[in-house]
């Protein structure tokens, strides 16, 4: 998924990431797989297998699962947020979380990802090879 928004919309490799957010008692599974269905409007199920978490710069823990499912892209349906923009405009403006989701080769997504998160796509690629 590209994040949406006005500081995301030029940057494309390094700046992909995986749909995520926050949870305190939410048993993690459950967490990610409401906030797949917030970010992308699209529901997902099948037999899940947890990936190591990692740790992006801001110090927060990534937990993710792979799971096999045919999703098209095109359906994604971002929720939206709202900020300030210009900055200091005084004016609120609404964007999507998620601007456009693709799906990508696991060289590719490689390149793709924001490199805190690209942990999971060598696990994911370590999986696939047994």
């Amino acid at each position: 998924m590209h994040p949406g928004g006005p500081f995301w919309a030029k940057k494309g490799s390094g700046a992909w990431t995986i749909p995520k957010g926050e949870f305190d008692e939410e048993d993690p599974l459950a967490a990610a797989r409401r906030e797949f269905q917030e970010e992308t409007g699209l529901s997902i199920s099948g037999e899940f297998r947890s990936l190591a978490p990692v740790t992006l710069k801001s110090g927060k823990i990534v937990h993710a699962w792979t799971v096999e499912a045919d999703l098209d892209p095109a359906q994604v349906q971002s929720n939206a947020f709202e900020m300030e923009w210009p900055p200091k405009s005084g004016k609120t403006r609404e964007f999507p979380e998620i601007d456009r989701a693709a799906w990508f080769s696991l060289s590719e997504g490689s390149e793709k990802i924001n490199p805190a998160q690209a942990g999971f796509i060598r696990e994911l690629a370590r999986l696939l090879k047994k």
